[in-house]
């Protein structure tokens, strides 16, 4: 039986991959992930006083990497659904009163009653259908401060079919169809009608990959 939410998605992970989701991680990007993901996160331009919202935070591998650039006043929170990467997260930051987990869906609305600075999604959003995009990005606005930036790591809009018949046949394999939709479509445009502007972005790994930067108006 498939008690998944979104059976078309990859989003939700099957229990090994979830259990060693760090590894497989490793595995999957043949080690490039670590330094892939540090660059990544060194482009946010982090202050050190920053409060940040991290959705779909997984196992707190992204997150243990933001807490670098933090002082005593910064904080993050992380949210996901899965109850093994709330055990993994938990672990990494055991005894540390400036990061927390709170087990939440991020695809329907809901109310933290707090404002970020900013707030991180890494390779999440595309994993949905686009009218459940909507609501994730609604949470976004909805959650960000005046002036705050919403960052969105993730594949970055490309023709599919001009890519080199090795890379189109993984991506193909390994992807789903909601991100054959993803790749196709204009996420400035589409982030400025909920009150983004400013978008800056950093390309990576042959310009598949996008780190998206949008400011919230103030």
């Amino acid at each position: 039986m498939n008690n998944k939410l979104y059976p078309d998605s990859h989003v939700e992970l099957k229990e090994f991959t979830a259990n060693n989701y760090d590894k497989v991680m490793n595995i999957g990007t043949l080690g490039l992930y670590g330094s892939f993901i540090t660059n990544a996160v060194a482009n946010m331009h982090i202050q050190p006083d920053d409060h940040i919202l991290d959705l779909g935070c997984g196992s707190g591998r992204n997150a243990a990497i933001m807490y670098r650039y933090l002082n005593e006043n910064g904080f993050i929170t992380g949210l996901d659904i899965s109850q093994h990467m709330e055990k993994h997260f938990h672990n990494k930051f055991k005894n540390n009163n400036q990061v927390s987990f709170i087990n939440q869906r991020i695809d329907v609305p809901f109310d933290l009653k707090k404002l970020f600075d900013k707030i991180f999604i890494s390779f999440v959003i595309h994993g949905f259908p686009h009218e459940i995009r909507k609501t994730i990005i609604q949470n976004a606005i909805n959650h960000l401060k005046p002036g705050g930036i919403f960052h969105i790591l993730d594949f970055a809009e490309f023709d599919m079919d001009k890519m080199p018949r090795l890379h189109r046949f993984v991506f193909k394999k390994i992807e789903c169809k909601y991100a054959f939709d993803y790749i196709k479509r204009d996420w400035k445009e589409i982030l400025s009608t909920y009150g983004f502007n400013n978008f800056s972005e950093r390309f990576y790994l042959k310009k598949y990959i996008r780190l998206l930067n949008a400011q919230k108006n103030g």
